[in-house]
């Protein structure tokens, strides 16, 4: 049998974090269940020998410093984590994953991407940016079907958030409008990496390491039905007029 310890809450701030005395503890004994932590013990003891046991160098080196090569922005769905998916090795990778894998705008202000952005670029000095969308995305099938106007008086997160891609759901609406539901949300599913792409570089240390050659940003597409993924990268050129050019370069297909 597993026992539960309930603590009675107080305002006081100190109470916190006080020892607490057995006087002050009540214990619950619990009928015994499945532990839905039992599988991912087992799951970390293995990952533990075959990486920190088997490697210890490389785990000693992590302690000192991180040095990815890559800054990845992914979805939160549990279908397609971009560790699993792309085998990113611990050090490997600096990740954010949010509703839609959504990169707003520099303007939008701070949040936990943008966090995350100014970390992996200023203090990291990522080389590469990869933001990675997928297939059969309820972010976009949220953002596809929502309302134009937000109602203020039933505010939802959600709607708040994926909102962010309403350029991409524009243009899907225009160049796929008489197809299904379906097809359109998947056209918005890549339109939106394009649209993120493009945000990345409203963030002017983003705009100025790429000018510079010293960062490169990628889009990325998990069909995982099908288990395939497509890769493009951003191509951005400034003129001496302040204009802007766009472009994608090496596209490949990975099946």
């Amino acid at each position: 049998r597993r026992s539960t310890v309930m603590v009675e809450g107080t305002r006081e701030p100190s109470a916190l974090t006080r020892e607490l005395t057995d006087g002050e503890v009540q214990r619950l004994e619990e009928p015994s269940h499945d532990d839905p932590f039992g599988e991912l013990k087992s799951r970390f003891l293995s990952f533990k020998k075959q990486n920190k046991v088997e490697n210890p160098v490389q785990y000693h080196n992590l302690a000192q410093a991180q040095a990815p090569k890559f800054m990845v922005i992914a979805c939160a769905d549990s279908r397609v984590c971009p560790s699993s998916v792309l085998g990113f090795q611990p050090g490997e990778a600096f990740t954010i994953r949010n509703v839609a894998n959504l990169v707003p705008p520099f303007q939008h202000g701070a949040s936990e991407t943008s966090a995350a952005l100014e970390f992996a670029v200023n203090s990291l000095e990522v080389g590469n940016i990869l933001v990675i969308g997928h297939s059969l995305c309820g972010g976009i099938q949220a953002l596809m079907s929502m309302q134009e106007e937000i109602d203020s008086r039933n505010r939802s997160f959600i709607k708040e958030w994926v909102s962010i891609g309403k350029s991409a759901r524009l243009s899907t609406k225009a160049a796929a409008g008489n197809q299904s539901f379906e097809m359109q949300c998947r056209h918005c599913e890549k339109e939106s990496i394009n649209g993120s792409l493009l945000n990345l570089l409203t963030y002017p240390w983003i705009e100025r390491r790429v000018i510079e050659g010293k960062l490169s940003i990628h889009g990325g597409y998990y069909d995982f039905v099908n288990c395939t993924f497509e890769k493009w990268t951003l191509v951005y050129r400034k003129n001496m007029e302040g204009g802007s050019k766009f472009g994608i370069k090496d596209r490949s297909f990975w099946s």
